[in-house]
């Protein structure tokens, strides 16, 4: 990097700081565990024969902390796969229930928003489709971050919600579903060759909040590919060059999972493999009535605090499933 020569051939230059922010993502961390576990051995001896149990306190308080950061440390272990790595797309999209799933789905969505912002994501909104009443049908979301396909990964399913509707007048308990699925993004060095005759490209007027702009233009695009029946929105961006490009990152995203889990399917095929995750295949419970409860039905893990899981505390939920399933 120290090279006069390296930043003449700026993609290549992009390619190389990204595989070494990778790199640290994994080193950074284990030294400076290491470099406090160190120097808290080295204070121990001075702590008992003072006999400062204040100072000996302060001590293992640090070396449970450690400990803690090293759990961490060690669930990431497991995210070795292709695409761990990468940025991700979240998707959304509301079940059948009209309102209360299009709640639902606006629930999930702002858990998901806050989860990722305690991780220092960045997060984007590529896609969103209101609710006729309340709520929305569907979103999608870009997460920028250290991991964020490998993390998310786990939250790819379908998620049930059981409470009391606050659009019933009766008060009457409702269950609802919301759909959530996951792509990495995909970098130009992966081979998916998307011809012209393959897609059809269509324009709309944006919807929801953009003023004047969003009325008077056809900015959001729609891509359609016709193998797959994939169908992918895009009308974050004013200008619709800027959103055929994210709708075809996002459609090389999807192409990219699919043949991978056809490979996957035949493996286990091969295996005899007969657990699968999938659309209808639901993977955790949200229960605010009769009592409170998030349990997930795959790894059977549960908490009951279910308002600081709806306000982004999801990493017990995925590192149980990264411990299981990663």
């Amino acid at each position: 990097m120290e090279s006069s020569q390296f930043w003449e051939n700026q993609e290549a230059a992009q390619k190389v700081i990204a595989e070494c922010n990778e790199l640290k993502a994994w080193t950074t961390p284990y030294r400076m565990l290491k470099e406090r576990f160190e120097n808290v051995k080295a204070l121990l001896p001075d702590a008992a024969a003072s006999g400062d149990a204040a100072f000996s306190q302060e001590l293992l308080q640090e070396l449970e902390a450690i400990d803690k950061e090293l759990a961490v440390l060690e669930v990431r272990r497991m995210l070795s796969g292709e695409v761990d790595g990468k940025d991700c797309y979240l998707t959304i999209n509301a079940g059948t229930g009209g309102t209360e799933a299009c709640d639902w789905a606006l629930m999930l969505s702002r858990m998901y928003q806050r989860w990722a912002s305690k991780k220092n994501w960045k997060i984007d909104t590529i896609d969103c489709v209101e609710g006729e009443v309340a709520g929305i049908k569907s979103i999608t979301l870009k997460f920028s971050g250290p991991f964020a396909f490998g993390y998310c990964k786990a939250e790819k399913g379908v998620h049930r919600l059981v409470r009391i509707s606050p659009f019933d007048s009766n008060a009457r308990r409702h269950t609802s579903f919301a759909s959530v699925d996951v792509t990495p993004e995909i970098d130009d060095d992966i081979a998916i060759q998307i011809r012209p005759d393959d897609i059809r490209i269509d324009t709309f007027r944006s919807s929801g909040a953009g003023g004047q702009h969003v009325q008077k233009t056809d900015s959001a695009v729609r891509i359609t590919h016709f193998a797959t029946g994939f169908v992918v929105t895009c009308q974050n961006e004013r200008s619709q060059v800027q959103n055929k490009e994210t709708c075809m990152k996002l459609l090389r995203a999807k192409l990219y999972e699919h043949e991978l889990s056809k490979r996957e399917d035949k493996i286990k095929e091969m295996g005899g493999e007969k657990k699968e995750i999938s659309w209808g295949s639901q993977i955790r419970n949200y229960v605010f009535q009769p009592y409170t409860l998030v349990k997930d039905t795959r790894t059977k893990y549960e908490r009951g605090d279910i308002q600081a899981v709806m306000d982004g505390d999801l990493d017990d939920f995925v590192n149980a499933y990264l411990k299981e399933f990663g």
